[in-house]
């Protein structure tokens, strides 16, 4: 659906403040480290999906690679942790010089992390991070911070009512356990939680969820969805079932859901961009082999978004032609 003209703040900068203050090197930096990577660099991204998220995140990456003459070598896990192991033994074999890693669970990235340093191949991850001393470094968002930033904006809006609220998680795992986590402790007393459901990151299993979650709860005021895809799905299952009062927070900040906060289908957002991920994590990656300056924990900036400022949001997927 074509958007309204609007004005657009791109947010390509490496902003690091929020990371950890830790060391700039990298996993296997020795004496001669800067000497090893100093020719024309091989990267390996190995994404966990195929969400909006991951689609946009892959295509920063593959521009910011370009824009800083590395060959990329990509490969999808499809959230299979067995193809994820799999993917990062082929990464080895290429015989990249880092791999940058969109892990499917941190259930699997213990078995990946091990592979790869035996390997003695880094590894970069993007949205979560592990033990500084096993990986080159990461770009994390704070998924319990968007979940929490969601919760803040039902406990504004309900302003002490007593109020009924569900929430459709992704698949269960890392991402969709911090974010649903933040949300719910973040949730003031008059906010029950009455429905909790995984929508496994699938728009129409989302659709099925709400359809179930509005028949059952039929005073629900507020359904908290850990994706907009699966919010967009939420959304016309609500209104189908006569639900329209209900109130969707969701997470992401794609021009689609700027969109629908400005047509009032959702209520609230978190901008988290792909597109700011992506860069940070080939930038710094690149940064850390080459042992110049950089944060080696860093954070994705977040961003609580509604109707009154969808205007002025950070763009969430970047062009190819930027």
């Amino acid at each position: 659906m074509p958007l309204p003209a609007r004005t657009r703040r791109a947010t390509h900068l490496l902003l690091l403040g929020a990371g950890l203050a830790l060391s700039g090197c990298g996993l296997n930096a020795g004496a001669d480290a800067g000497s090893a990577h100093d020719g024309p660099l091989t990267l390996g991204f190995v994404n966990g999906g195929g969400s909006q998220f991951h689609t946009c995140l892959q295509k920063s990456v593959e521009i910011t690679a370009k824009n800083n003459f590395a060959e990329l070598v990509t490969a999808n896990s499809e959230q299979d942790a067995t193809t994820e192991l799999s993917n990062i033994e082929d990464m080895i074999a290429r015989e990249v010089d880092a791999i940058i890693l969109q892990t499917v669970s941190t259930d699997a990235l213990k078995s990946d992390l091990a592979k790869a340093k035996s390997a003695g191949i880094p590894v970069f991850l993007t949205s979560v991070s592990a033990d500084p001393s096993d990986i080159l470094g990461a770009v994390v968002v704070d998924l319990e911070a968007v979940g929490a930033l969601d919760a803040r904006w039902v406990a504004d809006d309900a302003a002490g009512r007593d109020v009924q609220v569900g929430v459709i998680a992704g698949a269960p795992g890392a991402a969709s356990d911090l974010l649903v986590g933040g949300f719910t402790e973040a949730l003031p007393v008059n906010a029950e939680v009455v429905a909790n459901q995984p929508g496994m990151f699938d728009a129409a299993e989302a659709g099925q969820v709400a359809a179930t979650m509005a028949e059952a709860h039929p005073d629900l005021d507020y359904a908290f969805v850990a994706n907009e895809q699966m919010a967009f799905a939420a959304r016309k299952s609500f209104d189908a079932a006569g639900a329209d009062k209900v109130k969707i927070v969701t997470v992401n900040g794609t021009d689609e859901a700027l969109a629908a906060l400005k047509d009032g289908r959702f209520s609230a957002t978190v901008s988290n961009s792909a597109g700011n991920t992506g860069e940070l994590a080939v930038r710094n990656a690149i940064a850390l082999l080459r042992d110049r300056e950089a944060e080696k924990i860093a954070k994705t900036p977040i961003r609580l978004v509604t109707r009154a400022n969808a205007d002025t949001a950070p763009l969430y997927c970047p062009s190819a032609d930027r």
